[in-house]
């Protein structure tokens, strides 16, 4: 009887983990990626101006003009730039934090939620490919620039249209739209 009901405990907390898809906060990401640094976290209403230039820019639509931006800052200093783009994969949301650097290059992408079966989720290698890109130089288009993972390919192109959304907004924001 014993043995039963540790096998129904097991069952249970199995199925409860496989619900549990949160895996970090934006502020604890950066605090791990930023030791010491402050995260400041600054809402923005843009203006119907620069929603139009985002979405040109990453062609691809923003939904909403209040945009929560983290300010990664060491001393009075901004060293990076953090936005959270929840978006949808299939029917599930997912939510992943892109981290971009003053000068406008990707310096991370971490997915911080993920609510579609973890099989489609991307692992840490694929999103490792978006380091380093700008908006200015890289068109960011799965199976061109970026590669479509094996049986996530919704997932490969929701985060790479979230990525030019991430970009273009660091663009109009804090880069000049040019």
């Amino acid at each position: 009887m014993r043995t039963f009901a540790a096998v129904i405990s097991l069952f249970l907390g199995l199925i409860t983990f496989s619900y549990e898809r949160d895996f970090s906060t934006p502020e604890r990401s950066l605090s791990m990626m930023f030791p010491g640094a402050k995260i400041i976290v600054k809402n923005i209403v843009i203006s119907k101006d620069q929603k139009r230039a985002i979405e040109r820019i990453a062609r691809s639509r923003l939904d909403s003009r209040l945009l929560s931006i983290y300010l990664v800052r060491k001393g009075e200093r901004v060293v990076a730039y953090g936005y959270v783009d929840v978006h949808r994969v299939r029917t599930h949301p997912e939510s992943v934090l892109f981290v971009i650097s003053p000068e406008g290059k990707i310096i991370a992408v971490e997915v911080l939620s993920f609510n579609e079966p973890l099989e489609y989720m991307a692992d840490e290698s694929w999103l490792e490919l978006f380091k380093g890109k700008t908006i200015d130089r890289d068109p960011l288009r799965v199976n061109r620039d970026i590669p479509n993972m094996t049986g996530a390919t919704l997932t490969a192109r929701a985060i790479t249209k979230a990525a030019r959304r991430a970009l273009a907004i660091w663009r109009v924001i804090f880069g000049g739209e040019r």
